[in-house]
């Protein structure tokens, strides 16, 4: 059996301004990266603006397990069958981060027949997005140094420094760190931190922003640090956005790719959404939408994160109305859920799958409380049953669900023409009335409660006292209208990720709130989540190598 990598690396890749021609996008709108990757000019919004949107199809799952659920291989393998049975597709997906690329994941462009390529440099570089993104948060950390160096005229709090340092790589030993150390003109000594690229505010602001000015005034307003008498220091008092701005100027504008047959792709953006968004670009999903019929996104990991966010963030603050909801889960993961062991997933076990099945049924309640139809697939492997099959089918029927079988990974786009027919019968035949969870106009205390009671099942929510203190604070500034993004593991419904299925009396701990004003919303950090990830024991990167050609191996 190929590797994702090889099935990848022997593809027929288009020219990408073919692939864009089937959108109507010229040649000289393109910004090229070579052949087989582009940037969108803002000439093509500017042209296209005016064109009715199309359908938005959002793909979510339930939570992933060690056994694997196949998100992002259902979503492009969809958009390859949307083309199959005559529908413009597009696929709007996020940019992979490297520190999951070298730790758990191993990559994420897709799997098997239902890839987006070139898999290597989207794993890897892409198109330097995430490096702009790290250079302008590291700017505005030194600028931030440097001006308590230089005579502190903002009267910047040092232990008030709320700004932290970010790399693009699973780093636990840069948590928690001691900058400053040497001679007086080597900085304050101070304790800092570091976050990963794709949980820093500044990776969700250049997902929420509409254009380079929307992204300039959203910079402006973030948060460093706090001054002696307790009022906030931002970027803007730093004299920090304009250098910001310009080190992001092309990292806003879309990336164009194509799928293995040859269906566009926009990726762009990278959240992760255990710790941020979780969403693609606000502008590569407008623009996918003025482009083509239907779109095809996805949310990070499970629906209680990626999709809450997806819903109650992103389209709260881009005037998006989702129009269907595809429900992904595995056989395997189901099983998992239900306490069958790892090593024996690949056996039938009817009980297991009884037990677990209670997780899919509460993602699907939960989607149902936002009032979009829901389509839910199985992402088939052969070691799956036909009575295990028909149990889920009947499980999800019964609940009002379509239900269709996925076999994208070892098919393409053919395998999955079952569930395209049934997202676009979905689409013809069920109203979306889409709304938020919660009204802007609760406490964050209650949006908290509310997304924690709702979505994750819990009885109830504990504010620590220091988050008890931060919410207060964050309140008084003016920032209670804003939504809440939950920080939570994605392993679990509840901030224990060894409580599987669908835990019941549990409470969610709030330790640590804070507010990314520039983002708009506020962070609520619960249970023992890290911003920082760390490696595994044998990471990824361990299998990873280059061929005397320069092929690249091991890439999943």
């Amino acid at each position: 059996m190929k590797t994702d990598i090889q099935i990848a690396q022997e593809a027929k890749m288009a020219h990408i301004k073919d692939v864009a021609g089937t959108l109507g996008i010229h040649e000289d709108e393109l910004e090229f990266y070579g052949k087989y990757k582009a940037k969108l000019s803002d000439d093509v919004w500017e042209r296209v603006k005016g064109n009715p949107d199309g359908k938005l199809v959002l793909v979510t799952a339930i939570n992933p397990t060690p056994a694997g659920e196949g998100k992002t291989t259902t979503t492009v393998g969809l958009g390859q069958a949307m083309e199959k049975i005559s529908k413009r597709a597009v696929v709007a997906l996020r940019e992979p981060s490297l520190g999951p690329c070298f730790g758990i994941k191993g990559g994420a462009a897709g799997g098997g027949y239902a890839q987006v390529v070139p898999m290597e440099d989207l794993n890897l570089h892409f198109t330097g997005d995430f490096h702009a993104i790290t250079s302008a948060n590291n700017l505005l950390a030194a600028l931030l140094d440097n001006h308590i160096q230089q005579g502190n005229a903002l009267q910047i709090d040092p232990r008030q420094v709320v700004w932290k340092r970010c790399l693009d790589m699973n780093d636990r030993c840069l948590r928690n760190i001691v900058v400053g150390l040497g001679n007086k003109m080597d900085g304050m000594v101070r304790e800092d931190h570091f976050v990963i690229t794709v949980a820093s505010e500044i990776m969700a602001i250049l997902c929420l922003s509409d254009d380079v000015h929307d992204l300039k005034k959203r910079l402006g307003k973030i948060i460093v640090a706090y001054n002696f008498s307790g009022d906030p220091v931002t970027a803007d008092d730093l004299q920090a956005t304009g250098a910001m701005t310009a080190l992001l100027k092309d990292a806003i504008k879309p990336n164009l790719i194509q799928t293995l047959e040859h269906t566009p792709a926009l990726v762009h953006g990278g959240p992760f959404a255990n710790i941020a968004h979780g969403c693609n670009s606000v502008r590569a999903t407008k623009m996918a939408l003025k482009l083509s019929d239907i779109v095809i996104t996805e949310a990070g990991f499970g629906a209680d994160l990626g999709a809450e966010k997806f819903f109650d963030i992103k389209c709260r603050k881009a005037g998006l109305k989702p129009d269907a909801v595809v429900l992904v889960a595995t056989v395997r993961a189901l099983k998992y859920n239900g306490g069958a062991a790892k090593e024996d997933l690949s056996k039938e076990d009817l009980d297991a799958l009884k037990k677990g099945i209670a997780n899919l049924e509460k993602h699907i309640e939960n989607i149902s409380k936002y009032d979009v139809p829901v389509v839910v697939t199985l992402n088939s492997f052969i070691t799956d049953t036909d009575a295990e099959n028909d149990f889920i089918r009947r499980f999800c029927e019964e609940r009002g669900c379509e239900f269709a079988l996925s076999e994208v990974w070892e098919k393409g786009g053919e395998g999955g023409i079952a569930l395209a027919e049934k997202v676009v019968e979905t689409l013809e035949t069920k109203q979306s009335n889409f709304h938020p969870l919660y009204d802007d106009e609760l406490s964050l205390e209650e949006k908290i409660e509310t997304v924690s009671k709702e979505i994750y099942g819990a009885d109830g929510v504990v504010f620590e006292p220091a988050a008890k203190k931060q919410l207060a604070k964050i309140t008084s500034m003016g920032f209670g209208n804003l939504p809440v993004c939950m920080a939570k593991n994605q392993y679990s419904l509840s901030d224990d990720a060894k409580k599987l299925g669908r835990p019941k009396d549990f409470d969610i701990h709030v330790r640590e709130v804070y507010v990314s004003a520039g983002a708009g919303f506020v962070v609520a950090l619960t249970g023992a989540i890290m911003t920082m990830p760390g490696l595994p024991k044998v990471p990824a990167a361990n299998g990873i190598d280059v061929s005397e050609e320069g092929a690249i191996t091991g890439l999943f």
